[in-house]
């Protein structure tokens, strides 16, 4: 027992800390959960309804190894730190590791590492804490919550109309798309029509006439205008104002997401993991340091400890005028503020110094997160802004213009916002000035826009819908469903998905709605809080969800195959299109008295002779679709490569070279071409 045994989920966070640590302590990953809700029971949901939904958990598949070796490690050790994730999800893995592995309570302690640097890690360890069981039991209820729903309304779904899956915050993400496809569908453009009048160095629009709004709806409104107007326009007012530009706030979870989205094109998905990556470690050559606090966060704060240093930078790096505040954010429902902002370790780490440690995203990510956060601590920026209006017969033309007098925040944040300065001439009241080079143009109002990512991230977050660690993981399954497609980077539903959410809608319009899911986040944040009974809360909505299930069973109607227009060589019925573990296929409608199915030929397509036998190398399908490339003289030949070869040679090695992440390399040796 001479090691003290600290267990982490990341295997690369586990070096990282490991050489913070030193010889007194051994640094091992769960990787992850170790163990999940089995699929056994009723309705396989893996909990026991009757004994107050007591869950049934078995290790994840390929985890029994890793439990196994984690056993060992326990028995040698006489102190373990379970230091997965700082938050509810970080929490139930301590707890699932301390139940699996049999640690009684002498012998651990809880650890939470908000950032991986030596200081941080040396002052959790030295800190410990115990499990929180509120932060357990609101996890436990989710994952129980997502599994009733997700199995029993998936099994209805693909039973009824054969479709993939039904979820929690899936499905009321997927209703936000279709609900806005159908607010476009319905949308009447409405005409109306624009007056400006153009001068050499800007343009004045039309806005009133006397002290009323104007509106023009048709060409014949227009053209009354037209013919009142004359060709001088007085100088009614000129407004000057100096106002302030705020910088943003520093980043969370889904404002991460949305401005990587926006800014740098990442999906959700993409930004997550690159963050991830920052946080648990990067080998800077002398030392391996997180680069960012923890990822996953609802609050805007930032501690003394961070802000002070980059303070005390930003006056030395910009000067004393560029020293700002710190913002206050107003506190929102639903918010964890256990963890601080998203923002760097060290304020002397700029993204330069760490460049050439980063790939290209990795750097680019950086860069946004490290600079955002230091712009919400600089001074405002300051426009100078110039309002003119014109009077030209009792019609009112208005013209805008502004300088930006001072950077501010925008010294070190103008790559991410656009401040382009519009100045206008000095005129003074009562000057005149003329025009005949008037515009009028007809317009036409648009319908919504759909919804970006980014866009429907920032809806879900206003909603309350879901926590901004699942956003990723949620558009990932609605996408992979095929209840999307993306159409200029904007969220189109298919056919499936409406009528997925069309159904839901029918049978469940009280459940699967943004009120009730944000309410449901609401009960588990107060589970975590101590102020419910899991249990209880299970109860109270397995009571309203079970019946409404059973009677969509019952009298929600099934879906006919579609049918291919062929008849069935066997029994002369009607052949129709079904689905399969691996796909689509043709059969017989008249499963299961006739069991033909049709064999589809399937297209060879030859990619190139094949380098170990005289065969041919094609694409070939795995029974789950995926494609790889192999040799037509299989199995005499086990020639396999899950990248597609270009039918060329390595100049270097002679062996062959592949396509790989857009770019066309060697198979065997480093060559790129």
């Amino acid at each position: 027992m001479a090691k003290n045994l600290v267990i982490v989920e990341s295997p690369s966070k586990s070096k990282t800390i490991e050489k913070y640590l030193g010889g007194d302590y051994k640094v091992v990953s769960s990787k992850g959960h170790i163990r999940d809700l089995a699929t056994s029971g009723q309705y396989g949901l893996g909990v026991d309804i009757e004994d107050g939904f007591k869950p049934n958990y078995v290790p994840i598949k390929g985890k029994s190894s890793v439990i196994k070796e984690l056993k060992k490690d326990v028995k040698d050790s006489e102190i373990v730190y379970l230091a997965s994730d700082p938050d509810r999800e970080g929490e139930a893995i301590a707890w699932h590791l301390k139940d699996a592995l049999g640690i009684k309570d002498k012998n651990y302690k809880r650890v939470l590492f908000n950032e991986i640097t030596h200081d941080k890690v040396i002052e959790a360890i030295e800190n410990p804490t115990v499990i929180d069981d509120n932060l357990v039991k609101s996890q436990e209820t989710r994952r129980i919550f997502d599994r009733i729903i997700g199995f029993r309304l998936s099994k209805l779904l693909q039973s009824k109309i054969g479709a993939k899956s039904a979820g929690r915050v899936q499905s009321v993400a997927l209703k936000l798309i279709v609900d806005r496809e159908r607010e476009i569908e319905a949308f009447v453009p409405e005409e109306y029509w624009t007056i400006t009048a153009i001068f050499p160095e800007y343009e004045a629009e039309l806005f009133k006439y006397k002290t009323e709004t104007i509106e023009l709806h048709n060409e014949e409104e227009a053209n009354k205008v037209l013919n009142e107007l004359g060709q001088d326009y007085t100088v009614e007012s000129v407004e000057k104002k100096e106002k302030a530009k705020k910088s943003k706030f520093p980043f969370i979870t889904s404002t991460l997401q949305q401005e990587a989205s926006t800014k740098l094109g990442f999906p959700a998905r993409k930004t997550m993991s690159i963050a991830q990556k920052l946080y648990e470690g990067v080998d800077l050559g002398k030392e391996t340091v997180g680069l960012i606090t923890y990822m996953r966060t609802d609050s805007v704060r930032l501690s003394d400890e961070f802000v002070k240093p980059a303070m005390k930078y930003i006056e030395k790096e910009f000067g004393k005028k560029y020293v700002g505040y710190v913002k206050k954010g107003k506190k929102k429902e639903n918010v964890q503020d256990a963890h601080e902002a998203i923002r760097p370790t060290s304020v002397l780490r700029s993204p330069l110094k760490v460049k050439e440690y980063l790939s290209s995203d990795e750097f680019k990510l950086y860069s946004l997160i490290y600079k955002r956060t230091l712009a919400s601590l600089m001074s405002d920026a300051s426009v100078n802004q110039t309002t003119i209006i014109f009077d030209n017969n009792d019609y009112k033309f208005k013209t805008t213009g502004s300088i930006l007098i001072f950077e501010g925040y925008l010294k070190i944040y103008k790559d991410y916002e656009s401040n382009e300065d519009k100045i206008l001439p000095e005129l003074g009241e009562k000057e005149v000035a003329s025009t005949t080079n008037v515009d009028c143009s007809q317009h036409f109002t648009n319908p919504p826009a759909r919804y970006t990512e980014a866009k429907l991230i920032k809806e879900m977050e206003e909603l309350g819908i879901g926590r901004p660690s699942t956003y990723a993981t949620i558009i990932d399954t609605i996408k992979s469903r095929d209840y999307v497609t993306l159409e200029e980077k904007k969220f189109k539903p298919t056919e499936m998905g409406i009528e997925t959410t069309d159904k839901l809608q029918e049978f469940f319009s009280d459940l699967i709605n943004t009120d009730y899911t944000r309410d449901m986040e609401d009960d588990l944040d107060r589970i975590a809080e101590g102020g419910l009974v899991w249990n209880e809360v299970l109860k109270k909505f397995y009571d309203l969800f079970e019946p409404r299930v059973k009677n969509a069973f019952s009298d929600m109607e099934k879906k006919a195959p579609e049918e291919t227009g062929e008849d069935c060589p066997e029994c002369g019925s009607p052949l129709v299109i079904r689905k399969g573990k691996y796909g689509a296929f043709t059969a017989c409608s008249n499963y299961p008295e006739c069991k033909y199915i049709k064999k589809e030929e399937k297209e060879v397509i030859e990619i190139m002779d094949c380098p170990l036998c005289d065969g041919k190398i094609v694409e070939k399908p795995t029974r789950r679709g995926k494609v790889f490339y192999g040799c037509t003289h299989y199995p005499k030949c086990k020639f396999a490569s899950w990248d597609k070869p270009t039918g060329e040679m390595c100049p270097e090695c002679g062996k062959y070279l592949v396509e790989k992440k857009d770019k066309i390399k060697c198979s065997e040796c480093d060559y790129t071409k």
